[in-house]
């Protein structure tokens, strides 16, 4: 198993994909060893050092009790992981769609956490390793991008319960990142009811219904389906401008997301509706038709 690097920096920092790649080394990627971490901060660019969000040490206490907490159940980390992770690094979706710093929290950061959550495997006859993308790959897989998006996309309002719930389920999580009907809130919230009224909970089923809802309709049919709110910049903006002076991230409850309207409860409902009524017919594979 990999260890936590000797040399952890004090600040996240922007790690292309070019500098990131010497360093995932066949030895990182195989979970034998990973590096020191001295070499690899020579090649790091910088954030602004008067911006309290860039500092590493909240993130690395968190991916520690993840590890800790979870040590019997990793799968069980990322519905834990995620609302904290977002509430902790305070993002912009612009600074979150920047590759680069989810490149360097996984190789310079939490290298260990990545080799834990996700370990090498391969098919019968072949070297495990672990999956490059993990380390830096797109937002769906990079281990912890795909969390902070989650937790973006389906928290509601500064709710972030519904993301624990999306979290349970792998197949829900992947899916949605790929598209961009999770971007109407409504949306990403009727998924989550779908998920807690168990009318869709295995891989399968969700993968149907996530087909099933795409052919259907588009993101702006779905808006003019089940209105939502818009949100507010202005609440964003003041919960980023206090993460200086936020205190770290509740372990046993939920933190707190910017203060923004939650969905319309009529809007989820409707399109709750609207998706058990699609699943009925979902393409779900090995689902015997009913009469």
């Amino acid at each position: 198993m990999i260890e936590k690097p000797y040399h952890v920096p004090e600040r996240l920092g922007l790690l292309s994909g070019a500098a990131a790649d010497p360093f995932l080394t066949e030895d990182l990627l195989r979970g034998v060893q990973g590096h020191g971490g001295v070499d690899l901060a020579k090649v790091v660019e910088p954030l602004p050092e008067d911006d309290a969000r860039w500092e590493a040490e909240p993130l690395r206490d968190l991916v520690d009790d993840a590890m800790f907490q979870f040590k019997d159940n990793r799968t069980d980390a990322d519905g834990w992981l995620a609302p904290r992770l977002h509430a902790a690094l305070r993002l912009t979706r612009r600074e979150a769609a920047d590759k680069r710093i989810w490149n360097h929290l996984a190789l310079a950061v939490a290298p260990d956490y990545v080799a834990w959550r996700h370990p090498a495997t391969a098919p019968e006859g072949r070297n495990p390793r672990i999956n490059p993308a993990r380390f830096k790959g797109a937002p769906d897989r990079q281990c912890f991008s795909r969390l902070w998006w989650a937790a973006e996309m389906f928290r509601n309002g500064a709710d972030y319960t519904p993301v624990v719930k999306a979290c349970s389920n792998q197949d829900l999580i992947h899916n949605a990142l790929r598209l961009s009907l999770v971007d109407h809130r409504p949306t990403a919230q009727a998924l989550v009811r779908i998920l807690e009224r168990g009318i869709a909970t295995t891989g399968r089923e969700i993968n149907g219904l996530i087909t099933a809802i795409n052919t259907a309709g588009a993101t702006l049919i779905y808006d003019a389906f089940a209105e939502d709110e818009p949100r507010d910049p202005g609440a964003l903006r003041q919960w980023i401008a206090e993460a200086e002076s936020a205190p770290p991230v509740p372990r046993h409850d939920l933190p707190t997301g910017p203060d923004e309207e939650p969905v319309p409860e009529a809007s989820v409902e409707k399109l709750t509706e609207h998706f058990a009524n699609l699943f009925e017919t979902a393409p779900v594979r090995g689902r015997v038709p009913q009469d």
